[in-house]
């Protein structure tokens, strides 16, 4: 998935084994670029950011590492040790030792700065400040940091809490992973929504998260969700307004149209991007998807053809799932995914009013509600969905000669009962 509008920022500071800080640093040409603007208007945020205060406070708990230690922990950052990569730059498996040195080493996911990536220095501060500050069981932990200038150049690191299950989207799109149960993706669904909740409602600062996404909601070892990389949140509005006017940045396929037109950043707008992770939950497809026809690649669009009080809507369903879900709670989950890409922001619901919801009972599939292909037909199982599939393909042999059958006469084989 793409993302628009990363910046770099190419100011060094000196090796430091205390916690990083802003305040002091004087500003670069690319530190004022269009990215970090806020512009003044008689309804935007506009005074100073609390973050760093609050940071400053709490930075004790985070450890200073050097590269040295974090190279070793890594094997000298060894590729086989490599685990994603993103526009921060590469993530390692490594191992460090206990606080107390003692005991087995702990370990941990290692994330290193790509000097020629999209983003640089201001992102790592973030992310070093944000997640310094934040405490929540669904968003990661962030354990330490390393920030020096060796031989090699500018060196940022930051070290988190391994997450042994990836991320959400290798779960739903990756098809090597196994597929993720109905039960699995309602505690998925809840999760990010309490993460989301306490930036937004719960601090004594509130955060706009900014890029809510299934890459950056990772699992545990027990598939419980949290949310990382915070490379890109900022501080909500102050008192007495109403919105943080910004550059916009994000991922395709999130962003909602309002921040994307206006600049205008608000909580709602990681409303609207939750509301499309979760119809991704819903029907295991990216939001925005090029290898699918050009009327099914934005999800968004197709999903309007099968509204969710409407028979042919159980035919959106991952058909992974293979039935084993329970279509009403899908249909009041697509209902809550609605009512956060409402056009108008202020209609769109609080992140606490979303976190109540897939808690319910009514959610959770049971024997009488599971979803069965015999007596539903809104929803296809594989034999029925062979079929039709040839059918469609003879009639285009029809039309178009048999060079179209030998091309695509490839099809999913039916379960044996």
């Amino acid at each position: 998935m793409n993302c628009f509008y990363y910046f770099k920022d190419r100011t060094r500071i000196k090796e430091q084994r205390s916690a990083p800080v802003l305040k002091n640093r004087s500003k670069s040409k690319s530190d004022s670029s269009a990215a970090d603007r806020v512009s003044e208007t008689s309804c935007s945020a506009n005074s100073p950011s609390r973050i760093p205060k609050l940071y400053e406070e709490k930075a004790q708990n985070l450890i200073a590492f050097s590269f040295s230690e974090l190279r070793q922990a890594t094997n000298g950052f060894n590729r086989l040790l490599k685990i994603g990569e993103g526009g921060f730059g590469s993530v390692f498996k490594g191992s460090i030792k206990a606080a107390d040195g003692k005991g087995d080493p702990i370990v941990v996911a290692i994330k290193m700065l790509d000097r020629n990536g999209f983003q640089g220095h201001k992102q790592w501060m973030a992310e070093v400040q944000f997640l310094g500050v934040v405490e929540h069981p669904n968003l990661v932990k962030l354990i330490g940091y390393c920030a020096g200038d060796g031989e090699r150049g500018i060196q940022r690191l930051l070290v988190y809490e391994f997450m042994p299950n990836k991320s959400l989207e290798d779960h739903l799109f990756n098809r090597a992973f196994p597929a993720l149960t109905w039960e699995t993706r309602l505690q998925i669904m809840l999760g990010a929504a309490q993460g989301l909740a306490y930036l937004h409602e719960e601090l004594e600062v509130q955060v706009i998260y900014r890029d809510f996404k299934s890459s950056n909601v990772l699992l545990d070892e027990h598939f419980k969700p949290k949310l990382s990389d915070f490379g890109l949140a900022r501080e909500g509005p102050t008192d007495g307004h109403t919105h943080v006017s910004t550059a916009v940045v994000g991922t395709f396929g999130y962003a909602a149209p309002d921040y994307i037109q206006t600049g205008h950043l608000t909580t709602k707008s990681d409303v609207w991007s939750f509301g499309v992770a979760l119809y991704e939950i819903l029907t295991g497809r990216r939001s925005l998807e090029r290898n699918l026809p050009k009327t099914e690649q934005k999800l968004l669009e197709w999903i309007k053809n099968f509204p969710a009080d409407r028979k042919k809507f159980g035919m959106v369903i991952d058909p992974r799932l293979e039935n084993q879900y329970s279509l009403n709670a899908a249909r009041k989950i697509a209902k809550l995914a609605d009512s956060c890409l409402l056009k108008n922001p202020k209609d769109r619901p609080m992140m606490s009013q979303m976190k109540k919801a897939p808690s319910d009972k009514n959610f959770e599939c049971n024997e009488d509600e599971t979803v069965d292909s015999d007596n539903k037909p809104s929803q296809l199982g594989p034999s029925e969905y062979v079929k039709r599939r040839l059918a469609h393909l003879a009639k285009l042999r029809e039309r178009f000669g048999g060079v179209i059958g030998r091309r695509i006469m490839i099809v999913p084989r039916a379960k044996v009962p």
